[in-house]
């Protein structure tokens, strides 16, 4: 999940130097929930990580 992050925001990067904004502003958008969504899973993971060793 987060390699999808970083592929976002190399796109994001990429259109914005080339003067692409409305896909720059996209991207960077995508990116942001994926990285959100990427956070909440991994909390979630790690809170069920520490309930399942006791």
């Amino acid at each position: 999940m987060l390699n999808w992050v970083v592929t976002f925001l190399i796109i994001a990067i990429v259109a914005a130097v080339f003067g692409f904004t409305g896909i720059a502003a996209s991207a960077t958008e995508i990116a942001k929930i994926l990285f959100v969504i990427f956070l909440v899973l991994f909390v979630l993971s790690l809170v069920a990580h520490l309930f399942k060793r006791k």
